[in-house]
């Protein structure tokens, strides 16, 4: 994202002065040692507030400047710049628009902490405000029909008529997919067909009609006359593929595309979502913008004036840069329209009780790449808050509205836990609500739904120098995924990797929520897919789930030596005979029906003690989800002993499924 705004004639954008001050204070910093105070057994406090609380002075005036409350600095970077291993910076009440960079990290022993006050909201904004709205008239109308003959006879043009649109002057950079703009902080839509509405994870779609084939879409919908839509841009979504590229040209009924949907190299009829983008013809919504970047001109659909509303555009895309710092802790903030980031080469840092909401932006999905896997991937690794490095937290926070991922956890032995993250990856690629990578990390407790894809996306990675470990995927409650992607699960793990004994036990996982009108396909609790091997699938519960709580999928290199046991709510088992077979997979004590059990028996996998589907659990109340067992279930003492996986029943013998008879009922989910 742009870093400055340049305005133009008519509009002002105004970003805060705290960013002048943040430059300021960094250079500043080298001068500032990185020793502790002397003579004194603990850090400082310093204050910050958004405005001098005491007598007018400038900032930095003399020794006592951010000391006391009446002297706070007005920016958080003015306390990035001196805080040396165990100072506070205790931050007051406020919106503060800048990007943090610690001059310098804390120690294990004392770290460095930045923390809202007590009571205080406390907010990091990514944006600016934009103003200067005027109307637009018939003349302008007229002079926008010479770049777009189109537009004068659209909707656009009769919301023109209606005194609907205003526009102003302001430079918001050469890519429109990267723009991002709030009104009275609520994030407004691009303009385009069809108007999705205003839920991100329940747009009005669109489907390919009958005829549409390779990278021709085909819809007696597609009204607009005959070139129309040349030069629009175009997101496809079809079975795990969602990708992005431009129209050739728009024959009456019909777009033709670029390039053909990476991956699956075709359009599907019925099945294949798309939108239509890019083309001012199509502004005649409430909330609805346009951008058009070589005029440097954004307009805005509203049926009142602008200038009683807070209209602002995304301008930075971080609030913290801790991509240099070790030992911080940041906690008790907000942040909108912004993240923070951590960097491979840091570790003990804490993000804790952050409230952050609209993380990451953007609508490109492609990039004009035409392999697979960088579509499929787009956002994993980069958006959301992203945690790299090693021993970093992040704890107890509330995370919502990213177009790629929650948290991004990297790196090797990170955490995240007692998180509540929703309505994250609203492009529906294969970003996730937490996208684990690396190894050895921890992800317990969290609260997931609504997302795009799944909730957990864990894939497997090294650290050079570092020793790998087994990761722990335990406690979570995940639910309402599969959005806008199909192929996938609340916790989705991918490919032909040796997971080295990875954990995913004791989660619940349910209401998988496929695309509405398709073909549905692979929609499960936990999905190990195409040869992922060691990995220790236990004590999960899942319900409406297409493919039951757990789908084993042995394709690829052939899938060897899982334990997939004490498993509640079914599942299905896709493997196959030579040249992949599967070896050493034990599934055992399982609860639900079993999908593909003589392929499975032929791929390799050992199954056993597991309650037949014709045979009633007989569990407390499963109409209310509580899949613990009744006195006279004959699942009670059915088990096969696993020390580790089914200790703690009352009865001499384990029972099957995910809760042990008599023992206490294990929880999952943020723990509030």
């Amino acid at each position: 994202m742009l870093t400055t705004l340049l305005t133009r004639s008519r509009s002002r954008f105004l970003p805060a002065a705290v960013a002048v001050l943040a430059s300021t204070a960094v250079l500043a910093a080298a001068a500032v040692p990185a020793a502790a105070h002397p003579g004194s057994g603990r850090g400082r406090t310093y204050y910050v507030a958004p405005q001098w609380q005491g007598a007018a002075a400038p900032a930095h005036a003399g020794p006592a400047a951010g000391r006391s409350p009446r002297t706070a600095f007005t920016s958080v970077q003015d306390c990035a710049a001196v805080m040396v291993p165990g100072d506070t910076c205790q931050i007051a009440s406020g919106t503060y628009s800048e990007t943090v960079v610690p001059a310098r990290s804390g120690t294990a022993a004392q770290p460095i902490t930045y923390k809202a006050a007590p009571g205080a909201e406390v907010t990091f904004s990514g944006t600016g405000r934009v103003d200067g709205f005027a109307r637009v008239t018939a003349a302008d109308l007229a002079a926008i029909g010479q770049q777009d003959p189109y537009a004068p006879d659209s909707d656009f043009g009769d919301a023109v008529a209606a005194g609907d649109v205003w526009s102003t002057d302001v430079d918001l950079g050469a890519d429109p997919t990267t723009v991002q703009i709030f009104t009275d902080r609520q994030m407004g839509i691009e303009a385009q067909w069809p108007y999705p509405g205003t839920d991100l994870l329940d747009p009005a779609l669109q489907y390919a009609g009958a005829g549409s084939a390779d990278a021709t879409i085909v819809d007696a919908d597609l009204t607009r006359p005959a070139g129309y839509w040349d030069g629009a841009r175009a997101l496809t979504g079809y079975w795990y593929v969602s990708a992005t590229t431009t129209v050739k040209s728009s024959p009456a009924g019909q777009v033709e595309l670029t390039a053909a949907p990476p991956c699956v190299h075709k359009v599907v009829p019925k099945d294949t979502r798309y939108a239509l983008s890019g083309k001012i013809g199509e502004l005649a919504h409430p909330g609805t913008w346009f951008y058009d970047p070589a005029a440097r001109k954004l307009y805005v659909y509203s049926t009142d004036d602008p200038a009683g509303h807070t209209i602002e555009a995304k301008t930075r895309p971080l609030a913290f840069d801790l991509n240099g710092t070790s030992h911080t802790t940041v906690s008790g903030i907000g942040l909108f329209a912004s993240t923070i980031r951590t960097g491979p080469a840091t570790t003990g840092n804490v993000l804790d009780h952050i409230d952050g909401k609209y993380l990451s932006h953007y609508t490109e999905i492609t990039d004009g790449a035409t392999d697979c896997g960088s579509s499929v991937t787009r956002g994993v690794g980069d958006t959301g808050i992203v945690i790299d490095g090693t021993y970093n937290r992040i704890v107890n926070s509330d995370l919502s509205l990213s177009a790629g991922n929650g948290v991004a956890l990297r790196g090797q032995n990170n955490t995240a836990t007692d998180n509540v993250i929703h309505d994250v990856d609203y492009l529906g690629t294969y970003a996730a609500g937490i996208a684990v990578q690396g190894n050895s990390q921890t992800v317990t407790h969290n609260t997931i739904y609504r997302v795009g894809r799944s909730g957990i996306n864990l894939q497997w990675g090294t650290t050079p120098g570092l020793t790998p470990g087994p990761d722990t995927i335990a406690h979570n409650d995940i639910s309402q995924y599969a959005r806008l992607s199909l192929d996938t699960a609340g916790i989705y793990t991918c490919c032909s990797a040796d997971m080295m004994g990875t954990s995913i036990d004791h989660n619940l996982l349910h209401d998988g929520t496929p695309t509405p009108n398709v073909t549905p396909f692979a929609v499960a609790g936990v999905y190990a897919d195409n040869g992922q091997s060691n990995l220790v699938i236990a004590d999960n519960v899942g319900w409406k789930n297409l493919e039951g709580t757990v789908m084993l999928n042995g394709l690829g290199t052939g899938s060897h030596d899982n334990e997939v046991h004490n498993n509640t709510g079914g599942m299905t088992l896709f493997y196959v005979k030579e040249p992949n077979a599967s070896t050493g997979t034990r599934i055992f004590n399982n609860i639900g029906a079993i999908r593909g059990l003589t392929d499975a028996t032929n791929g390799g996998l050992v199954l056993s003690n597991n309650l037949p589907s014709d045979v009633n659990p007989l569990f407390v109340d499963s109409a209310a989800n509580d899949y613990r067992l009744s006195e006279p279930s004959p699942a009670r003492n059915a088990a096969i002993p696993l020390p580790g996986i089914n200790d703690g029943s009352v009865d001499p013998v384990p029972s099957l499924g995910a809760y042990q008879y008599g023992a206490p009922k294990w929880t999952a989910g943020a723990r509030r």
